[in-house]
């Protein structure tokens, strides 16, 4: 595991790549309502990218398990689906459902990345407390994250916080390491596991992190539609999804995609 300790400076260009995400977020949060398209949303979310001189993340990433590189420069995952939904004309919002909205971008060679969960019109009150609960489990990570503290205790947190409301995190998809690249070393766990464990780490000053609970109503088991991206719970109950791009500062943290 190879962690790479970002300098001041670093830190700052993130924070710029940081404003940035956290400025289109907004923006979609505003306009994402019943009868909006997720394409709609996304096409929202390129013109800020480009007005702002800065590169979407996502758009054109290849995985192996995918036949086509991801479209999009957001990821646009409803009520189901856990993440990596793809914008499309065909996913018209509905009053009830709640809109996961995963997003990153590259400024001047440095990384963001952020997500959140919206809910569109009046959601059921299981939704809202699902969106209520997985941002107290970032918040709690955001609470704990300074230099010296094991990871798998902030995880334990996290993890407890969750399952004692009644819901699941999900275990297939966890945070990471950011910097240059949107998936560096380490891995950050929303859960505490043998495996995961094994690569326990603790924080220092200059990690940067990209921390993403995914929480389910049900099981915390996934699967991958046919398409290679979508990933949806296998219950087919809903899942939230919120992160923010976290600095590990003497004394504490610094989140740098806040509004």
């Amino acid at each position: 595991m190879a962690i790479t300790l970002r300098s001041r400076r670093e830190i700052e260009l993130m924070r710029r790549a940081g404003a940035v995400v956290a400025g289109v977020l907004s923006k979609l949060q505003t306009i994402a309502a019943p009868g909006v398209t997720t394409a709609a949303l996304n096409d929202v979310a390129l013109g800020m990218t480009t007005e702002a001189g800065a590169e979407a993340l996502f758009q054109g990433v290849r995985s192996p398990q995918a036949k086509i590189p991801f479209p999009g420069a957001i990821c646009a995952s409803v009520n189901e689906q856990v993440v990596h939904g793809i914008p499309s004309r065909e996913t018209v919002l509905r009053a009830g459902d709640i809109l996961s909205i995963d997003f990153g971008v590259r400024l001047d060679g440095y990384c963001g990345d952020a997500a959140v969960t919206v809910p569109i019109g009046e959601i059921s009150v299981d939704r809202r407390r699902l969106m209520e609960v997985t941002w107290e489990v970032l918040d709690i990570a955001v609470a704990r994250i300074r230099p010296g503290v094991r990871w798998s205790r902030i995880a334990a947190v996290m993890q407890k916080h969750a399952e004692s409301a009644g819901f699941s995190v999900v275990r297939d998809f966890v945070g990471h390491g950011i910097g240059t690249k949107m998936h560096e070393d380490p891995k950050v766990p929303n859960f505490v596991s043998d495996e995961l464990l094994a690569e326990d780490i603790v924080l220092a000053e200059g990690m940067v992190l990209a921390v993403e609970p995914m929480i389910n109503v049900g099981s915390s088991a996934v699967r991958t539609l046919a398409n290679g991206w979508t990933v949806v719970t296998r219950d087919g109950k809903s899942s939230a999804h919120f992160e923010h791009t976290i600095a590990v500062v003497r004394g504490g943290c610094e989140v740098l995609t806040a509004g």
